[in-house]
């Protein structure tokens, strides 16, 4: 077995490879037709963020098992590609928690005090202590958006400051982030009350844009901004007009939606606190990502173990053929489940009925919970460690079996129970393998789970689909299937679309506006 290492690597990490006999290359920098060029020769690729595994690489491997990620991050691979290869793609989620927390409140501290603006002021020959004044942290309140590992070190150090802390975070229940000492609250009440506001997601179609012009005017005037996250969290030209109308007081950044960011606006203005993406720029989550994804890549190439796949679930040969069908669509009931779903998650009912519960059926729940939390925690959730997160949060997770179903050969039924109700969806597969979604709550369906699918729920009125057609037309957004479900003549309906691409939030807008629509979902699945 021999593995290229294409990105720099800590001494430590190559050190795990020599002593568990694993032979390797070290060839940082490769350019991209040099690595298609001899990655055929290699069974496993170590990686940080340097090198892209696109289609064209994952096409060119012979006999790769594993790609592993020394860090969180897999955007710079095509997982798709890797899976239908058959290459399991690995990240280290844990390894730079510490590293990206400290960073945060070190960001916090150094704008709450002018620490950086100061500095240079006293280099330039300056003794200016008025133009510097600060406040303190004690007695402040800190919105925390996106209660994971990273938010949760974050409310402990900001704990010992003697703030108030609120959060917003779906899948975490109120027992657990009492236990923090946190208080969890809906994001409008998180915009409105916090002085600090401080964002701890992945980038996904949910969070992207998350804090933009409409948030910012919730916001207390004076309020103060931070992302360690992610670039694009933050919509940066509403943030801008935000600092111009003297709502937003202060920003610190350590990750822009474009880098390098050289010639971005924000980073020069005087309240902007700027670091290059620096969140896991210490020695030790170095070492440790290093140490931790040498450990899992070595682990696989010598059938020991599977530690953080995020693209598959582990199961023997024949039994896999049979069961892919059912993780598929278990994923996607998941991933819809949670985008058409409000309020904190506390249960998750599962219901397998007909063919497939001959079969061990924990990887289709261990998708379907992946799927459920996928929107929100992106990369750090994956096969593995789906449950132990969903139980980390207070979800608890149910299953039941039934041979007989009323209508269908085989059925999946996913039932929520949040602090705001219950959501119940459905799904099954037709030949065995092509899934469909056939209930959302109390409308029956036949949905295909694929893309952007627009959900509205409405009454049933004359012209309204024709109303939704006309300003999808006007946008230029193509309908590729068409379906609808409704309780009784002129009562309560759904509309269901399959469109092929995103909408803005305007289209959205304009949907909603429409006579006799209750509510509107944009899924992407």
């Amino acid at each position: 077995m021999k593995v290229l290492v294409s990105d720099p690597l800590s001494e430590e990490g190559l050190k795990v490879l020599k002593e568990r006999g694993i032979k390797f290359d070290l060839k940082p920098k490769l350019p991209p037709d040099e690595l298609k060029k001899i990655i055929g020769e290699y069974q496993g690729l170590i990686i940080r963020s340097g090198t892209k595994v696109t289609a064209e690489v994952i096409n060119a491997c012979r006999d790769l098992k594993v790609i592993g990620r020394a860090g969180v991050g897999v955007d710079n691979v095509d997982i798709n590609a890797a899976t239908k290869k058959g290459i399991l793609v690995m990240n280290t989620p844990g390894g730079n928690t510490i590293s990206t927390a400290e960073h945060t409140v070190s960001m916090l501290l150094a704008l709450n005090r002018n620490i950086p603006q100061a500095n240079i002021s006293l280099k330039n020959g300056e003794w200016n202590r008025k133009k510097f004044m600060g406040v303190e942290l004690s007695g402040k309140i800190l919105g925390i958006i996106g209660l994971g590992r990273i938010g949760i070190e974050v409310a402990k150090r900001a704990n010992s400051f003697g703030m108030k802390i609120i959060a917003f975070d779906p899948f975490l229940s109120f027992e657990k982030a009492q236990q923090h000492k946190v208080r969890l609250v809906e994001l409008v009440e998180l915009f409105s009350q916090s002085d600090y506001i401080t964002v701890h997601a992945p980038l996904s179609a949910e969070t992207r844009h998350l804090l933009g012009k409409e948030q910012f005017e919730m916001m207390k005037k004076g309020v103060k901004i931070l992302n360690c996250a992610r670039g694009g969290i933050v919509d940066e030209k509403a943030l801008y007009a935000a600092i111009d109308k003297g709502i937003v007081s202060g920003v610190a950044l350590d990750v822009f939606e474009k880098e390098p960011a050289k010639d971005n606006p924000l980073v020069q203005l005087g309240c902007v606190v700027a670091t290059p993406h620096l969140g896991a720029s210490t020695e030790e989550a170095q070492v440790n990502v290093a140490v931790e994804i040498a450990h899992q890549v070595a682990d696989v190439l010598q059938n020991t173990g599977i530690h953080n796949a995020v693209n598959f679930p582990s199961i023997a040969g024949e039994t896999s053929k049979i069961l892919n069908p059912y993780i598929n669509l278990a994923e996607k009931l998941g991933s819809l489940q949670v985008q058409i779903t409000s309020g904190h998650i506390t249960k998750l009912n599962i219901k397998y009925g007909g063919d497939i519960v001959n079969y061990a059926l924990e990887p289709v729940t261990i998708a379907l919970i992946k799927g459920l939390l996928t929107p929100i925690l992106q990369e750090s959730i994956n096969y593995v460690n789906a449950q132990v997160i969903a139980k980390e949060r207070g979800i608890v997770v149910s299953e039941t079996k039934v041979l007989e179903t009323e209508q269908f050969a085989n059925l999946i039924s996913v039932e929520i129970e949040t602090n705001k109700g219950k959501s119940f969806v459905a799904g099954t597969l037709f030949t065995k393998s092509t899934p469909r979604i056939v209930r959302i709550n109390g409308f029956y369906t036949d949905i295909i789970p694929s893309g952007y699918i627009l959900i509205t729920h409405n009454l049933d009125r004359p012209g309204t689909v024709g109303k939704i057609g006309t300003i999808l037309g006007d946008n230029n957004v193509n309908i590729a299937a068409m379906n609808f479900g409704r309780t009784s003549p002129g009562g309560k309906s759904i509309i269901v679309l399959n469109i092929d691409h995103n909408l803005t939030n305007e289209v959205v807008s304009q949907i909603k506006a429409i006579d006799n629509i209750l509510d509107v979902k944009l899924v992407e699945l």
